[in-house]
């Protein structure tokens, strides 16, 4: 029997990791390597990203695979979208990349429409609006004079300034440029009047790259300080919530998905974008999947909001494992307050609890009287939103969805599952929880020859996890909750 091993790297917004991934040709297994934090880096009144930082853990977790006496036939790499690391002609990096969280372009989606309407950019990109977005980030820092942006040779995104450092080749991998809106969603390339309105021309920015492409194989450089030998690196879907819709588990079309970690993005796979009044008007997106699909999506504040949380707890010396949180929300009476998770003031609060203290007494209800009670709003106020982008998206679908699979870290939240599967009245599937490495090994063993369509690695995918299923339940009293939550403004 063949075995083959890849490694992907996931780097999500709080944290990263390297896994090893194993396949004998039927199922898939997966062995992390390493973990680490992901943290902003508060400097000169900005956030950053420490990318050299997040490059020597790459490095650290290739080194452990080559020590395990390992020979992968690949490395994949995916990461958040929206923020880039710019690099010099000689190919250094020139600074540390913006992250997507900092306030300096608070306004920017204004300010970009006295140079274009709003409905022209969404007609073009058909992605959601969100100040984060590359296309507002670039316009920016060009209107600021940054000078990185104004140095660059090179403008690469995350996944591929990490690829770039590992083989000196740099490319634009297509489901983490859809991110950006500066892609056209049918041409499928940067578009050339979006460029034209930030001043940035095509040229610095790589190739365009579909997943499964092979960038490069590893420097002698790089070799030498990980002990490994000239492994391919290969474009992946590089954002990484392409990843694990990639790993859905699903049987047929008729389901929807919901990416929950610190974002929860929802959506469908549909094989043309939803580009249209109502799609502008909800402000939904449409990001390049792998195999010709569009995922059509909304994001949600997901588990960010219960993190800060946490953060703030754990300087007052209250360290609550996630079993902890879980049963504090279900020792807790419901249906007290809720919040909308995605109300701007949840965005970066200098302390997300009196952020949700006061949008409570702003909306005319209790305030939580106490950690319990905060972790209790959270989670049902997530199932209720999750609820509210469902049926709008309903509304848009070009068919029918049956059920709700939950993949990603989140899926593992037994509690929040069933609150949601109560919210929303369907089935809800969850896992896996480790959706986005299966989804970058996924199309590693695509690109190696080894699973040849969507089709078929889903199918391995059902053999290889375990899911759980969640039927809804209390459904008039969720009705009643969302009755309520539906009036917060």
């Amino acid at each position: 029997m063949k075995i083959s091993h890849y490694i992907s790297i996931d780097l999500g917004a709080t944290s990263g990791r390297t896994m090893l991934a194993t396949f004998d040709g039927q199922q898939i297994t997966l062995t992390e390597l390493t973990r680490f934090a992901n943290p902003m880096i508060p400097l000169g009144g900005h956030l950053f990203w420490d990318l050299p930082s997040l490059y020597n853990e790459v490095l650290r977790g290739l080194q452990k695979a080559a020590a395990s006496g390992i020979n992968p036939v690949s490395i994949g790499i995916d990461t958040w979208g929206c923020d880039v690391a710019y690099f010099g002609h000689d190919g250094q990096l020139l600074g540390l990349p913006y992250c997507y969280r900092d306030s300096h372009t608070d306004g920017a989606t204004e300010r970009f429409f006295e140079k274009m309407p709003a409905k022209e950019v969404y007609e073009k990109t058909g992605i959601q609006f969100m100040n984060f977005n590359t296309l507002f980030q670039l316009d920016t820092l060009h209107s600021n004079c940054c000078s990185a942006l104004d140095a660059a040779d090179k403008i690469l995104f995350i996944p591929d300034a990490l690829s770039y450092m590992l083989t000196g080749r740099a490319v634009t991998e297509y489901t983490v440029a859809s991110t950006s809106q500066i892609l056209n969603a049918v041409e499928r390339e940067f578009d050339p009047a979006l460029l034209d309105a930030i001043g940035i021309p095509r040229e610095r920015f790589g190739e365009m790259v579909q997943p499964g492409t092979v960038i490069g194989t590893l420097t002698e450089q790089v070799q030498q300080a990980t002990g490994l030998g000239a492994v391919k690196v290969v474009a992946v879907a590089g954002h990484d919530t392409a990843s694990a819709v990639a790993a859905v588990p699903a049987e047929n079309e008729r389901f929807a998905y919901l990416s929950s970690g610190t974002w929860s993005l929802m959506g469908i796979e549909t094989k043309e974008s939803i580009i249209n009044d109502d799609s502008f008007r909800h402000n939904f997106t449409n990001e390049g999947g792998i195999d010709g699909t569009t995922r059509f999506l909304k994001n949600i504040c997901g588990m960010w909001i219960l993190e800060q949380c946490r953060r703030e707890w754990e300087r007052e010396g209250k360290c609550y494992s996630y079993p902890e949180i879980v049963e504090m929300a279900n020792s807790a009476e419901p249906f007290v307050s809720f919040i909308n998770p995605d109300d701007a003031s949840f965005a970066n609060p200098q302390s997300m609890l009196k952020a949700i203290e006061a949008f409570c007494i702003r909306t005319g209800q209790p305030a939580p009287q106490n950690d319990t009670q905060i972790i209790r709003t959270i989670f049902e106020s997530l199932a209720l939103r999750y609820r509210e982008v469902l049926e709008i998206l309903e509304s848009m679908a070009p068919f029918a969805i049956d059920v709700l699979h939950i993949i990603g870290g989140g899926s593992k939240n037994q509690l929040l599952n069933q609150f949601t599967a109560n919210a929303i009245g369907k089935r809800v599937v969850a896992g896996p929880s480790e959706a986005t490495a299966i989804g970058n090994l996924m199309m590693q063993a695509i690109g190696a020859g080894e699973m040849s369509t969507l089709a078929e690695a889903r199918t391995i995918i059902r053999a290889s996890i375990e899911t759980e299923t969640f039927l809804p339940q209390q459904r008039e009293a969720w009705e009643a909750a969302y009755a309520r939550f539906v009036e917060l403004k």
